[in-house]
């Protein structure tokens, strides 16, 4: 359980053959997010000899799980090769810690010190601060303390790789009573005595050992004697640990510190170095310091590159976009001079490596320059195509231009080749061979591309200004056409539009000759001229379509309102209402059959179809005899000949017309039903009222009664005659009784109350006679007190004069009711027209 854990949290590196562990180190490092600490981490690792209790200090000291050495099996080889994990325990930053293998095992023997040495020099190369776990009484001696394995390490470290402030933590096992007081000087004279007899490069020569490594030292109880001493001791030396890579810290003068997403690739890279010399055998010393001082003296020269004020003044100039005349010599100037002043310091090294070097300055400095570079040639090739867009919008802007667009476009654009051209010859560095042909293809493209895009402007210009042609040439002709709705509409509709498109297509023909179209081009534009003109015509029919209940009532009104002279149509005895509202109200149909349906084709279907069925719904005029003649061969014509009503009845029951294109079709013949429903409901009022007009008519001229009549009453009414001459109180009665029931007949309107069933006017009548009856005798009575201020007198007055004033009051109660009349049709909205109104007879006068 033990191991399984430990192999949860740590990584064996480098296992005991020397095999580095790429994959699991990446796993690991992102396991601890080691790539957000960025530089905010620390390395330790710690060597010494084995069975020295290394991994038990480190599982202390920073609460890893290590493999410890079992003591009761024995001392031997606990931790193979190099082991890593993250400690734990509250220690910030992010610090990583290596327990290496212990030197001077038997396992490995005395003559196998080649992994011993590796592993310490990739301690010292990887870690920020490396802890040297050693005896307490092993110090003063001159084969223990690992002397000759730091010995060899301090050398390589110096000549491999670039030398790194590294901290060395010496921790003294098992102290002693001697004081550590004096204990560390003698440890640190002898690490001090191993850095001066270490053969360095002359220019380390005097370098102190502080310049390389900082040196501190610990100590630490025995483990197993005194334990809770130990981990005193350890909780103590933790808190050094804490901030160790801040300035003060144990790694806060560190250098040449790898990102932590740089972490696996460096480390490996460094473990291939040390793992090829694997018995440290280094390159010459002459080609080795060559090697670091020539790319030394050229990183010298790309960073003075950089400060130079004479290229930073040229790359502000190209920033900002200032033309800068002759780039290409200034630049290569420039380039001359450092590299003459690399040649110059580099002489006297080993020619070969300079030479590399050379070509690794030259490389790196045009890296530096191409940026601007390619931003020369861009801010060129802007202008160019800038320019090259003026040329062309002034040219076909320009109304004394003769040339085709076409023509105009490989002008210009031959001019703006030319002038990149040599824009970038201009701009050309001696020392770079960049090719310029990609920029000079993207350029091409550039003004294809625009060149393209204004082409469809100028033909979509065209292509409206034709059409705006087309639309004044057919939309207010079709309209007016469409209004008008002959039988000939849509043929004249139809030799509009033909006329139109091809006066607008020669047109359009010569006016785009100069884009030089293709005809895959030009067909489809042709095309798309006709669908215009012909979607004019959609439009506007679909407009009057749209208020083809309104026309139809328009077209109704015009033939039954007024003769065929064109003057207003007053109704009287000779006219035909019934034939003259069939022929209004098939003017209707017929109006509403052209708008049923687009028919632009020449030979197409006409409007036979539509109107054949329409003309169903108004039927067919027959007299008594045909009607009779009808109802006795129903049965047989209903066998042998179809009936043509329900023929129609049929096709006005479908959803689209037959022979009809679904696009073409204005109106369903379920629609043209439902108009002609709600047009006859919309009608039936204009022809009441002619109705009610002719009835007028007539009624006034034939205000007497026949003349049987008349003979039969003085025939038979002699009798009733002669009695009211020998007594003409009676006629005054009666004329009074007459006046009264006519008062009551015309306040109650019997008539109007009758027009909603027999049931509901006795009803109503029945609840209105009584009021009605009371105040007639209340304006009687009062009209009588007016008038019979000789009411003492009466015994006096005559016949004559009763009847005189009987007659005043009944003529006064005949203009109340006339007066009630009138107010009862305004408020039951029963508006007669003034034909009517001037031939109501009056049968009392």
């Amino acid at each position: 359980m033990a191991a399984a854990a430990a192999a949860q949290t740590t990584l064996q590196l480098i296992d005991g053959s020397g095999t580095f562990n790429e994959k699991g180190l990446e796993a690991f490092v992102r396991e601890v997010r080691l790539a957000e600490c960025g530089l905010s981490y620390a390395v330790v690792a710690i060597m010494g000899p084995q069975s020295s209790g290394k991994s038990t200090l480190m599982n202390h000291l920073f609460k890893t799980r290590f493999v410890e050495m079992d003591a009761f099996k024995g001392r031997s080889q606990t931790t193979q090769g190099v082991w890593l994990a993250r400690a734990e325990g509250g220690v910030d930053p992010c610090t990583l810690v290596m327990d290496l293998e212990g030197t001077d095992g038997r396992e490995r023997g005395e003559d196998d010190t080649a992994f011993e040495k590796q592993s310490s020099l990739f301690a010292l190369a990887v870690s920020d601060i490396v802890l040297i776990n050693m005896w307490c009484h092993d110090i003063g001696r001159e084969q223990a303390a690992n002397k000759p394995l730091l010995k060899t390490v301090f050398q390589v470290m110096m000549r491999l790789f670039t030398p790194r402030k590294t901290t060395l933590l010496f921790v003294i096992r098992d102290k002693t009573r001697t004081p550590l007081e004096t204990l560390e000087p003698i440890l640190r004279e002898d690490i001090q005595k191993i850095w001066d007899v270490v053969p360095k490069p002359e220019k380390y020569q005097h370098t102190p050992l502080s310049e390389f490594f900082n040196v501190q030292v610990a100590a630490l109880a025995n483990f197993e004697e005194k334990e809770e001493q130990f981990k005193e001791q350890v909780a103590e030396l933790r808190t050094r640990f804490m901030n160790s890579v801040a300035p003060g810290g144990l790694a806060g003068d560190r250098r040449a510190v790898v990102p932590g997403t740089g972490f696996p690739f460096s480390t490996q890279q460094i473990w291939k170095v040390i793992k090829e010399n694997k018995d440290l055998d280094l390159p010459a010393h002459k080609v080795m310091v060559a090697t670091v001082r020539c790319e030394e003296i050229a990183h010298e020269k790309i960073m003075a590159l950089g400060l130079n004020p004479e290229w930073q003044q040229l790359e502000q100039r190209v920033r900002d976009d200032v033309p800068i005349p002759h780039f290409g010599s200034a630049v290569s100037s420039i380039l001359e001079r450092f590299l003459l002043e690399y040649d110059a310091e580099a002489a006297y090294f080993e020619e070969g490596v300079r030479i590399v070097k050379r070509s690794f300055l030259m490389s790196k400095l045009l890296d530096h320059v191409q940026p601007s570079y390619q931003t020369v040639l861009g801010h060129h090739r802007v202008k160019t195509l800038s320019v090259f867009k003026q040329k062309l919008n002034s040219a076909t802007d320009s109304s004394s231009q003769k040339l085709g667009f076409a023509i105009l476009v490989r002008q210009c654009s031959e001019a703006a080749m030319v002038d990149f051209d040599a824009c970038c010859a201009d701009a050309q560095i001696m020392e770079a061979d960049w090719d310029t042909s990609k920029l000079k293809e993207k350029l091409r493209r550039d003004i294809d591309a625009y060149s393209r895009s204004m082409r469809a402007e100028k033909i979509l210009q065209l292509t409206k200004t034709f059409e705006k042609k087309l639309d004044v040439a057919i939309g207010d002709p079709a309209a007016s056409l469409l209004d008008a709705a002959s039988p000939d509409t849509w043929p004249a509709v139809t030799k509009l539009l033909e006329h139109e498109v091809a006066v607008a297509t020669s047109g359009f023909k010569h006016a785009i000759e100069g884009f030089e179209p293709t005809t895959e081009e030009l067909s489809p534009m042709l095309v798309e001229i006709f669908t215009y003109g012909r979607g004019i015509v959609e439009k506007k029919a679909r407009e009057e379509a749209g208020q083809v209940l309104i026309r139809m009532k328009d077209r109704f009104t015009s033939v039954f309102g007024h003769e065929a002279d064109n003057m207003p149509r007053v109704w009287g005895e000779e006219h035909d209402v019934r034939a003259i509202t069939r022929d209004a109200r098939v003017a209707a149909v017929k109006l509403l059959a052209v708008l049923a349906a687009v028919r632009l084709k020449p030979k197409g279907i006409s409007s036979d179809v539509i109107e054949t069925s329409l003309l169903t719904l108004v039927g067919e005029p027959q007299d008594s005899l045909q009607r009779t003649l009808s109802r006795k061969l129903s049965v047989n014509s209903s066998t042998s000949n179809p009936n043509p009503a329900s023929a129609g009845s049929q096709v006005l029951a479908a959803s689209t017309w037959a022979g009809i294109s679904p696009s073409d079709i204005l109106l369903t013949p379920v629609q043209c039903k439902t108009i002609w429903r709600q047009f006859q409901n919309e009608t039936e009022y204009t022809i009441s009222q002619a109705l009610a007009a002719q009835d007028a008519a007539k009624r006034g001229k034939s205000w007497m009664p026949p003349p049987w009549a008349i003979c039969a009453m003085v025939v038979l009414g002699f009798n009733e005659f002669m009695a009211l001459l020998r007594n003409p109180l009676y006629i005054a009665i009666l004329f009074v009784l007459y006046l009264f029931l006519k008062a009551v007949w015309v306040q109650l309107d019997i008539k109007r109350e009758f027009d909603h069933g027999f049931l509901p006017g006795i009803l109503s009548i029945s609840s209105k006679l009584l009021p009605t009856l009371m105040n007639l005798l209340k304006k009687l009575a009062d009209e009588g007190q007016r008038i019979g201020v000789d009411a003492g007198a009466g015994s006096n007055q005559t016949n004559g004069t009763n009847t005189n004033g009987v007659l005043h009051r009944d003529i006064q109660l005949n203009d109340m009711a006339a007066d009630s009349v009138s107010e009862s049709s305004f408020e039951n909205g029963d508006h007669m027209t003034g034909n009517l109104r001037q031939r109501q007879p009056t049968k009392y006068s």
